[in-house]
């Protein structure tokens, strides 16, 4: 039988709803009081009228790839943390991107993930992300130790040193990247190693792979993913149900998720794809429409499983689209735009071709009636991009549901 991490977890979605949208004023009172970004991005902004999500998606969004430019013109964080007397730890992703951990227990708020993947008091964690610089380590460390687990902090690398270390404390739960999984179990077939004491396993940081899935499944392995970040922590998980399936990944808790239109701020039609954008309540570090630069999409009714939040399908690859035409940068921002002053493209998708050594652009709409006025639609298009292209028009639903704004299908080799 499913078992919850906590009462949060099962709410009534309408419940959920209207706790979180009551949350978002006081979060956004401090993160105006007392962080310097958003007291200058937000200061036309009445924290009391964000009281549902309409009025949090007119707020203005804050992309991950701006804080290394941030954080240079504000050390070390880029006035987006509150003060420093809360936090515990100063980490440090690429980029560099310098990340605050607070104090508090479960700051990260991994512990729901690996209790949904079946981690319990008392059980030996073998964790194998990174402690050295980076937030990794200390994101799982964290969760687990928060359910009573103790953990063991192997970190990267020494593969016939982690196998030693698995003999000898005898982990039941492994955290860690599925790919070095299978390099601990591979090398533990071909040395002879006791790895028997692993039984489950919560994994990040890279793709899960159907074939590592079935062959941790054959080596009697209950594993299951999340999706988290460095600046995050968790985002969403997967739940088994009883029979172990899964079904996409539940929402975290703690933050609103909104799946907006690569480029914009705009909420896409529930089941499109687009950018992963979150809120967290993080008092120490209040992210404010965070867009990760990710792309997901909402699936639609509730987790076999009986978690009641809403569920993404996971990762599905970057919303950084931008590409260079004939010298020139054309990013997702300047096609988003040419939508939104032509009222009647419904969808656009910029297609970069090459003809011979010629690159050429041609913008496809969705309209109405698979027509519209062209020659003003490529004008717009000339003048945001500098570039001239190409207009042709499909009819509505013609155009890919994959998140996609640029289509480069030049041959770059």
């Amino acid at each position: 039988m499913v078992q919850y991490h906590d009462a949060l977890e099962t709410r009534d979605p309408e419940q959920r709803e209207a706790e979180q949208v009551a949350a978002l004023p006081e979060l956004i009172a401090n993160a105006k009081a007392n962080a310097p970004y958003f007291a200058t991005s937000l200061a036309d902004v009445d924290p009391e009228s964000v009281a549902d999500r309409a009025a949090l998606a007119k707020l203005p969004v804050l992309r991950k790839s701006a804080l290394i430019g941030l954080q240079a013109d504000q050390a070390p964080f880029g006035g987006l943390a509150t003060g420093m007397g809360d936090l515990g730890r100063i980490l440090q992703s690429p980029g560099p991107i310098y990340d605050p951990e607070g104090k508090r227990v479960d700051y990260w708020r991994m512990s729901r993930a690996l209790f949904a993947a079946g981690f319990r008091r008392g059980e030996v964690v073998h964790n194998t992300f990174a402690y050295h610089f980076t937030p990794g380590g200390w994101i799982f460390d964290d969760g687990a130790r928060a359910l009573g687990c103790p953990v063991f902090p192997a970190g990267t690398g020494q593969t016939e040193q982690q196998l030693q270390a698995i003999a000898g404390i005898r982990p039941v739960g492994y955290v860690g990247t599925p790919s070095f999984l299978d390099i601990i179990l591979r090398k533990a077939e071909e040395t002879g190693a006791d790895v028997s004491s692993l039984k489950k396993g919560l994994v990040s940081g890279e793709a899960y792979l159907p074939g590592h899935r079935r062959a941790f499944k054959d080596r009697g392995l209950s594993v299951y993913q999340c999706y988290a970040s460095a600046d995050l922590g968790l985002i969403a998980y997967e739940s088994p149900d009883d029979s172990g399936a899964v079904e996409g990944m539940v929402v975290d808790e703690g933050v609103i998720v909104e799946i907006v239109r690569p480029g914009t701020g705009d909420p896409v039609a529930p089941g499109d794809v687009g950018e992963v954008v979150v809120t967290t309540f993080t008092p120490e570090y209040p992210l404010i429409r965070f867009a990760t630069g990710d792309m997901s999409a909402v699936l639609p009714g509730i987790s076999p499983c009986g978690r009641t939040n809403t569920r993404i399908k996971g990762w599905m690859g970057r919303a950084d689209q931008t590409t260079k035409v004939k010298g020139m940068f054309v990013h997702p921002e300047q096609v988003a735009e040419v939508v939104k002053r032509h009222g009647e493209i419904l969808k656009a998708r910029l297609v970069v071709t090459r003809e011979g050594i010629n690159d050429q652009m041609t913008l496809r709409c969705e309209a109405e009636g698979a027509e519209g006025p062209g020659e003003a639609i490529a004008e717009t298009l000339r003048a945001l991009t500098k570039l001239k292209g190409a207009v042709a028009f499909v009819a509505p639903g013609c155009l890919p549901n994959d998140g996609k704004v640029i289509e480069d299908t030049r041959d770059h080799g």
